[in-house]
């Protein structure tokens, strides 16, 4: 699977008992040298659907603690149970690598809202972006100033509004938004909640650039996405000195919230 770039490539695990997953950390769904930290949250959720087992339960919520940066390569997934309810299981996770716990993930699993109208939804994305990416904004690729950082593109259709990453005129918090869909398949559970953390570190709006690590992120599943283009918007609260605060909202093209995330990182040096 090590050469393939489709993303259901890149989440195939194998059972080996005992709860024990082996996979590999696909070397295309990476940023720069490092494997991308939605993509080893989806590997970690996989692994809780799978070791459930049960139709139509999904990942409805997913928070994970990232202890170090891990290369593209083989590694191990151990799950524990430790609920297995009539409507929501707790299934703890860990991946690993080379003896080594690289992400450590807390999957709540329970069946999520299918297209049906919520009670209240106050959705800021449908006002802002269209369903389809704007004429002539371009995908990340050959000669976009964002190829040689930004490996995931291989594998999905990845468009960032680069002028929402530039720091606003009047002074205001960045609002970066992306259009994404994966390459070759329809968008899944699992692309979604990639998708909660696709955006560039919202520290470009104060000029800070580099290496901003995600320390701590949960993300939500909220109902199952449609076919077509990802709706993603980037917001903040807070860029302190050391650490900052990033939040996704993920929408599907028919509208409906799908994912929303939210993770603490670390400031880029200047």
């Amino acid at each position: 699977m090590s050469g393939s770039t489709l993303f259901t490539d890149a989440m195939a695990l194998t059972a080996t008992g005992d709860g024990v997953y082996h996979g590999e950390l696909n070397e295309h769904w990476t940023i720069g040298p490092k494997v991308h930290g939605g993509a080893m949250l989806a590997l970690c959720a996989n692994a809780a659907r799978m070791e459930h087992g049960q139709p139509g339960v999904e990942p409805i919520a997913v928070s994970g603690n990232f202890l170090w940066a891990p290369d593209p390569g083989q590694m191990q997934v151990v799950t524990t149970v430790r609920k297995r309810g009539r409507r929501i299981s707790l299934i703890d996770v860990e991946l690993n690598q080379g003896g080594r716990t690289a992400v450590r993930a807390s999957i709540t699993l329970g069946e999520p809202e299918h297209h049906v109208p919520p009670l209240l939804s106050v959705n800021p994305v449908i006002p802002l972006m269209q369903p389809e990416p704007p004429p002539g904004l371009e995908s990340i690729g050959e000669g976009h100033p964002m190829a040689d950082i930004v490996h995931l593109a291989r594998g999905c259709d990845i468009r960032p509004s680069l002028t929402t990453m530039e720091p606003r005129s009047d002074g205001g918090p960045p609002v970066i938004e992306y259009w994404v869909r994966p390459k070759g398949v329809a968008p899944d559970v699992l692309f979604a909640l990639l998708c909660g953390d696709v955006s560039a570190p919202v520290t470009f709006g104060v000029n800070r650039f580099g290496w901003a690590p995600t320390v701590q992120l949960t993300a939500y599943l909220r109902t199952l996405p449609a076919d077509g283009w990802l709706r993603v918007l980037c917001t903040t609260v807070q860029i302190g000195q050391d650490w900052f605060d990033e939040d996704h909202i993920v929408v599907d093209s028919a509208g409906h919230i799908v994912v929303q995330s939210r993770q603490l990182a670390m400031v880029p040096s200047e």
